[in-house]
């Protein structure tokens, strides 16, 4: 086995054929259909069923997929970390980002990094915390940003800030809203939270139940810019991260409040594989999106995290 199989197994094994594989590898289809035999004979088994329409992978070939995925994505770590100079970031960045990100500061942050990194290709994938934990362990993503999850994981997790839940309110809501707002008063607002699945619920569950405080939610939808522009234009309530609410209170379209007594705060973490130290593109674009939530300045959080704390996963 050599690293010219494996590029060529990857490259059947995602474009799903011969012709197409060979096109984006610039070599001739026999070629490739001679290495790809080798690795199979070598392994001892299929890795791919020949059939009218393409290759499609056996059970072996997806196995074998998820095991040299990681192994390109090393070697490109290294070779750009052996060519990295200072003035000349380059390469090819795998992130992942969990929604209340992805909605709130990453085009404003993409913006700005592309600005000052012009030669770095990104790739964006956005999905719940678990999610995305799986995809780093199994080598399809660099890093992701993630809220701190529940147990200790076989990952490098590095805190990066601790951001407030905020109780936000529209321009329709009858009376004005308080500095703060006890967590055991939150029950008496029509909330529009997340649902269950979502990590940001589970938050803001356990520490209800921590108080004796049972929520009970007008609606419940998962995506946080549907909560946003329905609190906007109507008189619901929600308790979101700040990040989340910054452009919308800082637009006068809503009114906000920090929670006290006890106050809600979600950490969020990076996480990456601990033998696959992290390369410069990968962590500048990291400190890119970290710095603009951080920009959110006049809302409550975004302070440095400290020290590591468990709460629940998810987005």
């Amino acid at each position: 086995m050599d690293l010219r199989q494996i590029e060529y197994f990857v490259a059947l094994f995602e474009d799903g054929s011969v012709t197409r594989a060979a096109k984006r590898l610039n070599i001739v289809q026999s070629a490739l259909s001679m290495q790809i035999g080798r690795l199979e004979k070598e392994l001892g088994q299929s890795l791919f069923e020949r059939g009218p329409h393409g290759m499609s992978p056996t059970a072996a070939g997806g196995r074998t997929y998820q095991l040299f995925v990681p192994i390109l994505r090393d070697i490109a770590d290294a070779r750009e970390q052996l060519l990295h100079r200072e003035s000349d970031v380059t390469g090819h960045v795998t992130l992942g980002v969990i929604a209340s990100m992805a909605e709130s500061v990453l085009a404003s942050a993409m913006a700005r990094f592309h600005e000052r990194y012009p030669h770095v290709q990104v790739t964006i994938s956005v999905g719940y915390s678990a999610t995305l934990i799986d995809w780093v362990s199994g080598g399809q993503l660099d890093a992701a940003i993630i809220n701190s999850p529940r147990s200790k994981l076989r990952l490098s997790t590095e805190p990066l800030l601790d951001e407030e839940m905020v109780l936000v309110t529209g321009q329709r809501q009858n009376s004005p809203l308080p500095a703060s707002v006890d967590l055991s008063r939150l029950q008496d607002y029509e909330l529009v939270l997340p649902t269950r699945r979502h990590g940001l619920r589970n938050m803001l569950d356990d520490a209800a139940r921590q108080a004796g405080v049972v929520l009970t939610p007008k609606f419940e939808i998962d995506a946080l810019n549907a909560i946003v522009e329905l609190v906007t234009t109507t008189r619901f309530a929600a308790v979101l991260p700040s990040v989340v609410v910054q452009r919308a209170v800082r637009s006068g379209a809503l009114n906000m409040c920090s929670i006290g007594s006890p106050p809600i705060t979600r950490r969020v973490v990076r996480i990456c594989r601990a033998e696959q130290p992290l390369g410069a593109a990968v962590q500048a674009l990291i400190d890119t999106i970290v710095s603009e939530i951080r920009g959110g300045s006049g809302i409550p959080g975004g302070s440095l995290a400290r020290e590591p704390e468990a709460s629940n996963p998810g987005d």
